[in-house]
């Protein structure tokens, strides 16, 4: 079909030019309206459930509610995994579906199953939270607000009512997080003492308070011929009248509630903190809604403060701390000056084989008519320009121009002979036209399978695959119609044929070596195949000598810090070792600026954001190896680096241990703890059974409590009210012109410090006396879990480490053979997590896909050329290319990851396209009716030019990401150098190696055909 296209492209050129100017245009408009990211947009169909009751412990809330929760939805179809976090105060169940699930489906499924079973849980506890979990979720930017005139809490109230407001307008932009500052509220501290000599508890002041300071409906009215609303209005106008409310006294008689204690417009008690080098501030960070590109939502972001700006008081500055799309602005840029400088590497290739100007602008009009309309079909099918899109270009731009440099090559073979341009084009591109499709066919049938391989792992996959196939099919477009076309009007002819035939004379001389090597392989052929053989095998045992992983992490310029302080610390010595590491971190020259922010109690992130990567001496990694050593001077706390991997956990390798019976995995998971610190190359082993929580148990005498008529309902609510308030939705409001904050009734914090409080707090009992807690139950001092974590309705422990000097893979195979877990114990099992069940994942995948590929490369080519054995004479080319792709990640000691498997795929489908070239011209040459051994030298004779231009110019293309130029280079590398790897090998043997083997399947096609032919006429007599 293709040559008939070339035909009618040479005979009515207009149309050709118009479809690509049409092309181009879209192209253009398309690209300009595609968004920057830096990883595809991947939905993760997750729904997150989340239960809160202030002041529970970890036990209690996993009896009662997550464990409820789990059973609850469990029965839900396509769960990939369930898995639960429950600390104090709040439970956290998360619901991960096969991917392809529909979202919000799955959400409203999780929802009414939570909903049936919302009566089975404990009555305070607050309402249940179901919402889709975002795979874009985690800040993008964030920002400091200072002022020299203003107090802590008008900056937060700035934050949360007019910042975030605006900002939620801004497109994309999912959920502005406050960090630091605090929440007004209204305080009432009662004094324990009081209480006591009026013979009232703090339940009783709080229940009276909320019933009396409200604004209530009271129906209709029709008073004086008209209708009127009828309103009680209850509320506390000022804080003043809030302290003269009258309580009642359980003896009839009232006091004013300023008579109890003190109450004033203050705020809550400070659980968060967030400093800037060192000095503390109220910042606020954005997140981004699934769907939205995180560079667009940055800069609508950044639009919408500078136009804050304009609006807020003039001594209220925003500062921007750090922000996550520089790094992918740095990351694209770097791509696409990759893909330029490819593009003119491989027209520089291209123009020292042809030394023809006018062949060379015609190969390079390829590379922009097949790139920009690529945009086009990007846009249709939802990319972005992340870094597996625009990878994709860059790596196919050597790919790009194969076809029109098959096609031109064989038109200047062709005006060698004497013809003119215009019957030259036209012989020419009859002649290679089967050839060209079959090139892109396989192409093609190598990414398909690839790009719809399944799994987090096909998500990322499928843009590289779709955009290189797009781009394959576009460029054998040009190649079949642009090319000849402009061949055929632009080329000059060279003349007689005398001087065609020393053309060709000078050209053989000059291939020359080639001739002899490929006619002594053919008279050696068992040779040639067994040093192929023994170069496969010998290929494969390099495959233990290479790291394994899932990807370098880069240098982002933001290296994130976990801090952990035993359970117990507070606020203030966490901030504490926080200001120690500010220090430490800023006294390093390669730090700007240091972010601390306390997200918890006794825990938070520190945030590094580095120089640029040209004004520092040292890379992301080195700075972290360094700082490592700092931080184990630091007494007090754990202190590790956050990984950057894909699996989204806190550390580079995660071992998660589950099971039934806790106290056997709690001892497996520190045997494992113990041994995993002796390994080499790993840095910050935890684990996550380590730590308890001190606790101050309240424990019930049921003969005590049963003779007084006290329940343990009622000593659980008196306890909780009084030291830490109600529950956030029965708090009581206290109305402000447009919003209302809460009434907080709970002892006086001074007094809470001292036991004796706790055991004379009184408890109503059921004749109506108070009795004092100490009296129905025993008080003492005791420890519980800090955390407990589930895993598909199992405990679980995760025991964590960062790398330092290995590879993922060769630390998943050293941890695997530890004592610890040869065997675990028959109660425990292991279960992969993070980024190394994330590479375990991709291996599985990959091979199944590669498998498909192969077949489907197979199938083209057995409809291409109606036969099912020549085929095997283009296949063989496959494992050749093999080895020199693990040689060149052996030499650069790259790891055989994600990246470089993408890289071997594309190995895959450029190979065969060497092999292709041979096997067409060898197979034609046999059909004129040459004997098979001059066919399959002279195939090989004058396709080695095409072959070793479309090598080199490959090899060109892929030579700036194989240098690692630009930002994140070294992320990128491993694909381009296993490419180079294995199309230098591969080209140099498929010249070879490919011819034999063609003899082999040509003669045993001959034999069949002959042994069948000769069945025939035999029947036919």
């Amino acid at each position: 079909m293709s040559f008939h296209i070339s035909a009618w492209s040479i005979k009515k050129p207009i149309p050709t030019i118009v479809l690509f100017l049409v092309l181009g245009i879209f192209g253009l408009v398309s690209f300009f309206r595609l968004g920057i990211d830096s990883n595809p947009n991947i939905d993760i169909p997750a729904v997150m459930v989340t239960v809160t009751q202030p002041g529970a412990g970890p036990t209690e809330l996993e009896t009662q509610v997550t464990k409820q929760i789990e059973d609850s939805v469990a029965g839900l179809g396509n769960i990939d995994e369930l898995t639960s976090t429950v600390t104090e105060g709040s439970s956290t169940t998360t619901v991960s579906f096969v991917l392809g699930t529909d979202s919000d489906r799955a959400t409203n499924d999780v929802r009414n199953a939570v909903a049936q079973i919302r009566q089975d849980l404990p009555q305070d506890v607050n309402e249940p939270i179901v919402k889709r979990l975002e795979f874009a979720g985690g800040s993008i930017m964030t920002y400091s607000v200072a002022s020299d005139q203003r107090s802590v809490e008008e900056l937060s109230d700035l934050v949360d009512r007019t910042i975030s407001r605006a900002l939620l307008n801004v497109p994309g932009v999912a959920q502005i997080d406050r960090l630091g500052g605090v929440d007004r509220e209204i305080r009432v501290d009662l004094d324990p003492s009081r209480l006591q000599a009026y013979g009232i508890t703090a339940t009783q002041v709080n229940d009276q308070i909320r019933n009396l300071n409200i604004d209530l409906p009271g129906g209709r009215g029709n008073v004086g011929g008209s209708e009127q609303n009828i309103r009680t209005l209850g509320s506390a106008e000022t804080v003043a009248e809030l302290r003269g409310y009258r309580i009642v006294l359980p003896n009839g008689a009232t006091v004013p509630l300023s008579s109890l204690g003190d109450v004033e417009d203050s705020f809550a008690e400070q659980r968060q903190a967030a400093s800037l080098n060192g000095q503390s501030v109220v910042a606020f960070s954005v997140r981004r809604s699934t769907g939205s590109t995180l560079v667009t939502v940055e800069e609508g972001v950044r639009e919408a403060v500078a136009e804050l700006e304009g609006t807020l008081p003039d001594d209220v500055s925003l500062e921007l701390i750090f922000t996550r799309a520089d790094a992918i602005r740095d990351s694209y840029q770097a791509t696409i000056d990759a893909l330029v400088l490819a593009c003119i590497l491989t027209v520089i290739a291209v123009g020292l084989f042809l030394r023809d100007w006018r062949v060379t602008l015609i190969t390079a009009t390829a590379l922009p008519l097949s790139i920009i309309p690529t945009f086009g079909v990007m846009k249709l099918l939802g990319y972005t320009l992340n870094g597996m899109t625009l990878l994709a270009l860059a790596l196919a731009v050597g790919n790009l121009v194969d076809d029109a440099i098959c096609m031109i090559e064989n038109i200047d073979q062709h005006l060698d002979m004497g013809k003119k341009p215009f019957n030259a084009a036209l012989d020419a591109s009859r002649e290679i036209g089967l050839a060209v499709v079959a090139t892109t066919a396989t192409i093609v049938a190598v990414f398909l399978p690839v790009a719809f391989m399944g799994g987090i792992p096909g998500q990322f996959f499928q843009p590289f695959g779709v955009t290189v196939a797009v781009s394959t099919m576009f460029s054998t477009l040009v190649a079949c119609t642009m090319t000849p076309m402009l061949s055929a009007y632009l080329l000059k002819s060279k003349g007689n044929r005398q001087q065609g035939t020393g053309n060709r004379e000078q050209g053989q001389k000059r291939i020359h070596p080639y001739r002899n090597i490929l006619t002594w392989a053919l008279r050696h052929r068992i040779t040639t195949l067994l040093i192929a053989v023994a170069f496969f095998i010998g290929s494969l045992q390099l495959v233990p000598l290479i790291p394994k992983g899932l990807f370098d992490s880069g240098d982002t310029g933001l290296s994130t810090v976990m801090v952990e302080l035993p359970p117990g610390s507070t606020l203030s010595e966490t901030e504490a070792i926080m200001q120690q590491l500010n220090q430490s971190l800023q006294a390093n020259p390669a730090v700007e600026t240091v972010f601390t922010t306390a997200d918890q109690v006794n825990s938070g992130k520190v945030y590094a954001n580095l120089l640029p990567k040209n004004e520092r001496e040292v890379s992301q990694q080195e700075f972290e190896q360094e700082m490592r050593q700092v931080f184990q001077t630091i007494p007090g706390a754990r202190i590790s680096f956050q990984s950057q991997g894909a699996g989204g956990g806190g550390k580079d390798l995660s071992i998660v241990l589950k099971s039934e019976n806790a106290p056997v995995l709690t001892q497996t998971a520190e045997i494992l703890e113990t041994q995993m610190r002796d390994i080499p190359g790993l840095v910050e082993v935890t684990s996550s059974t380590s730590l308890v929580k001190p606790e101050i148990v309240i424990q019930p005498d049921p003969e005590r409590a049963a003779d007084l008529g006290v329940s343990v309902g009622a000593i659980a609510r008196t306890a909780s009210l009084a030291l830490i308030g109600d529950n956030e939705s029965n708090l009581a409001k206290f109305d402000l012109a447009d919003r209302q904050i809460p009434i907080r009734v709970q002892l006086d914090p001074d007094t809470r410090q001292d036991m004796s409080t706790l055991k004379n707090l009184r408890v109503p009992s059921q004749n109506g006396t108070l009795v004092p807690i100490s009296a129905v139950a025993d008080i003492r001092l005791g420890s519980g879990p800090a955390q407990i974590d589930r895993f598909d309705r199992n405990r679980q422990v995760s025991v964590e480490a960062n790398l330092e000097g290995i590879s993922l893979g060769d630390a998943l195979e050293t941890v695997k053979a530890l004592p610890a877990m040869n065997p675990l114990p028959p109660e425990v099992a292991e279960e992969p997590a993070g980024d190394a069940k994330i590479m375990q994942d991709i291996f599985t995948r990959f091979v199944t896909a590669l498998g498909a590929s192969i077949l489907s490369i197979y199938a083209i080519l057995v409809l291409l050329y109606s036969n099912f054995l020549y085929p095997f004479g283009i296949l063989v080319a496959l494992p050749l290319s093999i080895g020199g792709a693990l040689l060149g990640l052996l030499v650069t000691q790259k790891e055989l990851g994600l990246f470089a498997l993408i890289g071997i795929v594309l190995l895959m489908g450029l190979v065969t396209k060497n092999a292709i070239l041979l096997v067409d011209f060898a197979l034609a040459g046999i059909k004129e009716g040459k004997p098979q051994f001059k066919a399959v030298v002279e195939a090989g004779v004058s396709r080695l030019r095409p072959i070793l231009m479309t090598s080199v110019s490959t090899i060109a293309g892929m030579m700036p990401i194989a240098l690692e130029l630009g930002a994140d280079g070294e992320v990128r590398s491993p694909m381009a150098i296993a490419v180079i790897g294995g199309f230098t090998t591969s080209t140099l043997l498929t010249l070879v190696v490919v011819p034999v083997l063609f003899t082999y399947v040509d003669n045993l096609y001959r034999w069949i055909r002959g042994l069948f032919g000769g069945k025939k006429k035999q029947v036919q007599l």
